[in-house]
């Protein structure tokens, strides 16, 4: 199979919302960012699917060593392959590639964390540097390298990544691990116990809306990071933003049922919100 058809099959099939930001963009810009995520779901389903920890820190040592053979233009992979393939991969630093490497590789290492400020290194690993190199794919002129856009992109990749670990506690709590900061929990009140039995309560609601808070606060700082002259080459960006606050919001209006349900925006509703946020970004 061929290397991009390899990964545009496997964007189309994770049914992720960031698929839908990629539909409008030129065919090259495209195919580097859809190699780009694809890349990005091999690394994050490397720990999601392997049950044996000593395996699958065996694959990532793998992936740090074909992410070296992407740098000298050898790579092994259909995604490192089609990636390297593009005009924007060859801008893409390894350096970048590896620190996502880490933050896959701290879900084997740690299923809590003490408070936000150790939560947000690996926010930053999985999320922000995410952001940095897609920001920089979708910007041809290299702009993106401007401290600004460097902030959004971070800011942003913060505010997904909150997002998901707000939409995914009972489904991660289930899977051992508890991403809210331990002394949030402590002081809301709230019991890991609560979380892995799956009670609802009071506490538990001022906590999610604590959470809700700092996630709406960091979209709203990477927004106003970015500045006018760049909104129209980050407009995938800002698709996404649109269909992650959504989620958000949907989750706070049904009173987070986190514990027992996922919420989830319908394909519709994010082709939607897609089109009229690429048509007024």
């Amino acid at each position: 199979m061929d290397a991009h058809q390899y990964c545009q099959e496997r964007a189309a099939a994770s049914g992720s919302s960031f698929y839908y930001s990629f539909l409008f963009l030129p065919p090259e810009t495209r195919r580097a960012i859809t190699a780009f995520y694809a890349l990005c779901r091999e690394l994050d389903d490397v720990v999601d699917e392997c049950s044996d920890p000593a395996v699958a820190a065996a694959k990532l040592d793998w992936w740090r060593d074909e992410i070296g053979r992407f740098a000298t233009g050898k790579p092994e992979h259909p995604a490192t392959r089609a990636l390297a393939d593009t005009v924007q991969g060859h801008d893409i630093a390894p350096s970048l590639l590896q620190e996502i490497v880490d933050g896959m590789a701290m879900d084997l290492d740690r299923a809590r964390y003490p408070d936000f400020r150790s939560l947000r290194l690996y926010c930053y690993r999985v999320a922000g540097v995410v952001g940095e190199i897609a920001a920089g794919i979708f910007d041809g002129t290299r702009r993106t390298h401007d401290r600004e856009v460097r902030r959004y992109a971070h800011e942003l990749g913060l505010a997904f990544q909150l997002t998901n670990i707000i939409r995914d506690v009972g489904e991660d709590a289930r899977r051992g691990r508890i991403y809210l900061p331990q002394d949030e929990l402590a002081r809301f009140g709230v019991a890991e116990r609560d979380l892995l039995e799956g009670r609802d309560s009071p506490a538990f609601q001022a906590l999610m809306q604590f959470q809700y808070e700092r996630a709406v606060d960091h979209y709203d700082k990477a927004l106003a990071a970015l500045p006018a002259a760049a909104r129209r080459t980050q407009r995938p960006g800002l698709v996404m933003a649109a269909i992650y606050r959504t989620l958000l919001d949907e989750i706070r209006r049904e009173r987070f049922p986190v514990l027992r349900a996922r919420i989830a925006l319908t394909p519709l509703r994010k082709l939607w919100l897609a089109g009229r946020t690429w048509v007024f970004p």
